[in-house]
């Protein structure tokens, strides 16, 4: 069995951010489930990047039994109401239950593009962090170019239940214990498979299987044999082998040890 800790299957089966999905929509989403569903990734976790694609999300987790949300604004996705977009995301948590919500995210911390806000990041961050502990919820962070600084607000935490997943891991070893240690498991990708990633690989391979989780983040980084295509929650399966040729051990153990973890993150039912 193989479960797809982050993916955007909202994102795949429409033409334009941040419109509501449609029964067509549902209908495409439903090819995409299934073709996972028969590839062994039994369960999907569908991650809201904005307020629209985080009710997105939620409705998709409604409809479809294998697929659970997780809601919250990305830091690219930050407008000038984000305030007021995150009092309707929290909102959604009143139901989290019916609403199939296991984790609030993405959300944290991307200084990659000019003229990013570091004072509304950090604020809408921080909102998002009190939303996981209030709710006894995983926290999904987006970190890029932001090593100390994402390190610096979740050590504010480090004394709460604070828990959940670094998603796409894209920095050192020493991030990655950091991390751990703070209770969070590290999210692998597809990039673990692109040659010039060796650090990636050493991290790997330097830590312990139980602090793995497997994620596509579909229809974005593809696997390396496929650069260029949109990227499918069914190839979790290319990276679950990937990860156990790479550690030298049988792919089953992968498999079954990161639906544990993600299992014990997300608390899927």
């Amino acid at each position: 069995m193989l479960i797809d800790t982050h993916c955007h299957i909202n994102i795949m089966i429409k033409k334009d951010f941040d419109i509501l999905l449609s029964e067509e929509n549902f209908e495409l989403a439903q090819i995409i489930i299934d073709q996972a569903y028969n590839n062994d990734v039994k369960i999907l976790l569908n991650v809201g990047t904005s307020l629209i694609e985080s009710i997105n999300s939620v409705n998709l987790a409604k409809k479809f039994t294998s697929v659970y949300a997780a809601i919250g604004i990305h830091p690219n996705d930050l407008t000038q109401n984000f305030k007021q977009d995150l009092k309707e995301i929290e909102k959604l948590l009143k139901n989290k239950i019916d609403n199939k919500i296991v984790a609030i995210g993405e959300c944290g911390l991307d200084f990659h593009y000019p003229d990013y806000d570091i004072k509304k990041q950090i604020e809408a961050f921080k909102m998002q962090i009190d939303f996981a502990l209030e709710n006894n919820l995983a926290l999904v962070v987006h970190s890029r170019d932001a090593y100390q600084e994402t390190l610096e607000i979740l050590y504010q935490f480090k004394d709460s239940n604070l828990h959940g997943t670094i998603h796409c891991f894209s920095y050192d070893l020493n991030f990655a214990k950091e991390s751990i240690n703070l209770g969070f498991k590290i999210g692998i990708d597809a990039p673990i498979t692109y040659p010039k990633n060796n650090v990636l690989r050493e991290v790997v391979k330097s830590i312990n299987l139980k602090d793995i989780l497997l994620e596509t983040d579909a229809p974005f980084l593809p696997p390396q044999a496929l650069r260029g295509k949109q990227n499918h929650p069914l190839h979790i399966k290319t990276i679950a082998h990937f990860i156990a040729e790479l550690i030298n051990v049988d792919y089953d153990l992968v498999s079954t040890q990161t639906a544990i973890n993600a299992k014990e993150v997300f608390k899927f039912t």
